[in-house]
């Protein structure tokens, strides 16, 4: 199963080789005029010399002006929705590192430097800023924790992994990672995207726990519990569907084989004592069940691989791109 234990952290020799890496702190931006200045700030602070890049997302208040004149680097995307402004930072922007979190102040910028070393010395492509244990519990509402939660195990039953925040926006990631991520979401579910991508390339990965701040006053969410809710749980069919098609239709083809003989036994038992088919249209209904059955359970077959040919496609399309490590090794 696919943890997010630490790695053996390379010596002080082989850190000494590495340069510097080169770091975009990403931020995708709706209406965040209010705590947008202080996000800016916070992370010019902390990493003071990676480019922080505002994408604003068809803001109808001041936030790609605040952004700017508290020195960020702003850009539009007009496509509404979180995944597409992740669509479009991943192809714009060159970085060895990318630190991707949200524009509304909750995610701590100060941990931006533990998580980065955290990826370049283990060697990942990608650190979680994990949210639930942290101390601030009003700042996660009581639906979004247990939706949250929920679709974290549901991600840890389907994909073998044990992760605690699935959802989290505060991410950092590598180049080999951001270049090769296929981004198909458009909205808040980028997330889980992200998430079952890695876990199902097997990339390295590990989450580490960071503080979560309440919004500030006077801004509001964007999220809404049970519409985003949905979407993230058809994401994950989705994504399963494609990732595990025999699992996908194979458990289809479990239920409608059980339908089919519920409905069919009895008929069966009837001809048995009478040799007669008194229910013909259940006969028939029952049969027609099972043929669905098989007919889910070949495309199962099929579609897995299908499913494999890709898996290797996109493998390939990741390997062709140096590790983090391998980027910043110095020239001998």
């Amino acid at each position: 199963m696919q943890t997010a234990s630490p790695d053996p952290v390379p010596n002080a020799a082989a850190n000494a080789r590495l340069r510097p890496p080169a770091v975009a702190v990403v931020v995708p931006c709706y209406n965040e005029e209010i705590s947008i200045a202080g996000v800016v700030a916070a992370f010019r602070a902390a990493l003071p010399e990676a480019t922080v890049y505002v994408y604003d997302n068809n803001s109808t208040d001041r936030t790609a002006e605040v952004a700017a004149a508290a020195g960020a680097q702003v850009r539009r995307e007009t496509r509404q929705g979180k995944g597409n402004v992740v669509r479009r930072m991943f192809a714009d922007i060159d970085a060895d590192i990318y630190v991707m979190a949200d524009g509304d102040g909750t995610y701590d910028a100060a941990s931006a430097p533990r998580l980065i070393q955290r990826l370049v010395e283990n060697d990942l492509d990608m650190v979680v800023g994990t949210r639930l244990q942290s101390d601030a519990s009003d700042a996660f509402r009581l639906g979004h924790r247990f939706g949250n939660r929920f679709l974290t195990q549901s991600v840890n039953g389907l994909f073998g992994a044990q992760l605690v925040d699935i959802l989290s926006g505060y991410r950092v990631l590598s180049r080999r990672f951001a270049k090769s991520f296929p981004a198909l979401s458009s909205g808040f579910e980028t997330e889980t995207e992200l998430t079952i991508h890695a876990l199902e390339l097997r990339t390295p990965l590990a989450e580490a726990e960071t503080p979560y701040a309440t919004r500030p006053e006077g801004s509001t969410s964007k999220l809404n519990t049970y519409r985003d809710g949905w979407r993230i749980l058809r994401t994950i069919v989705k994504l399963v569907r494609e990732f595990r098609p025999v699992l996908f239709y194979g458990t289809g083809a479990g239920v409608l084989a059980a339908i089919s003989l519920l409905l069919g036994i009895p008929v069966i038992v009837t001809y048995l004592e009478t040799g007669l088919v008194p229910r013909l249209p259940t006969a028939v209904l029952a049969t027609g069940t099972m043929l669905l059955a098989f007919l889910s359970a070949t495309c199962g077959l099929i579609l897995e691989s299908v499913s494999r040919g890709r898996w290797e496609q996109k493998r390939m399309a990741y390997l062709a791109l140096p590790s983090v490590r391998s980027a910043l090794r110095r020239p001998a």
